[in-house]
């Protein structure tokens, strides 16, 4: 039987010394190379136009606009603190043309239907305060054979893996966030419940020993 599920922030991470931190952690796990773009391609999100909900510093969606061709990319993040590290990153890629953030609440996506090609996000699935309305604003904003990869934790992983991925979390400032993260992550039955009443189609979900991936392709025209 697994831990309930407790809910974490809603908000995003808005404080200062909070965001520097979650930065820090982020680079490090570009720098090490543990980044998982390559679950994006993958998926065959290689280019065109993307949304990215919740980038936080912005290193996943910029490791993708590196990886790719002919991409472009849109961030929707809740808190402006972040949006504002994740543009500094981006000028610091060299992509400040091709990736924008924009504040918003992705249960009401600011976009018009049909709007990206892709839609992905990494690490932020367990903060969506509606995960149904959120996979039903995807499938809104998709263009008809439009794919998504969405990846986050799992509260069910294994005793080592929790205690590896705690150990590794660095500035240490940052373990008691993923402490709270993995206890607001949910379960593969839970997620695909979720996606069963969400309208959302062509889903798939995975779970691997460090979490879970939501992937798919809604239908052509």
């Amino acid at each position: 039987m697994h831990t309930p599920r407790i809910q974490e922030t809603t908000e995003g991470i808005q404080d200062k010394i909070t965001v520097a931190h979650y930065d820090e952690m982020q680079k490090n796990l570009c720098r090490a190379g543990v980044i998982p773009v390559q679950a994006l391609l993958q998926c065959g999100i290689t280019t065109g136009s993307a949304l990215e909900i919740g980038p936080g510093p912005g290193y996943f969606g910029l490791e993708w606009l590196k990886s790719t061709e002919g991409s472009v990319l849109t961030g929707l993040e809740i808190s402006p603190a972040m949006i504002r590290v994740a543009q500094k990153n981006a000028a610091a890629y060299g992509f400040s043309k091709r990736a924008h953030y924009q504040e918003g609440n992705a249960m009401s996506i600011p976009f018009d239907a049909g709007s990206f090609d892709a839609v992905f996000s990494n690490g932020s699935l367990h903060e969506w305060e509606d995960p149904s309305a959120v996979f039903r604003e995807i499938s809104r904003v998709l263009k008809p054979g439009g794919r998504f990869c969405i990846t986050d934790l799992r509260r069910d992983l294994a005793p080592d893996i929790y205690k590896n991925m705690y150990e590794s979390c660095q500035p240490e400032e940052i373990r008691p966030g993923f402490v709270s993260s993995v206890r607001a992550s949910y379960t593969k039955k839970e997620i695909e419940e979720i996606l069963s009443s969400s309208g959302l189609a062509g889903w798939l979900v995975l779970a691997h020993r460090y979490g879970l991936m939501v992937s798919g392709r809604i239908p052509s025209a």
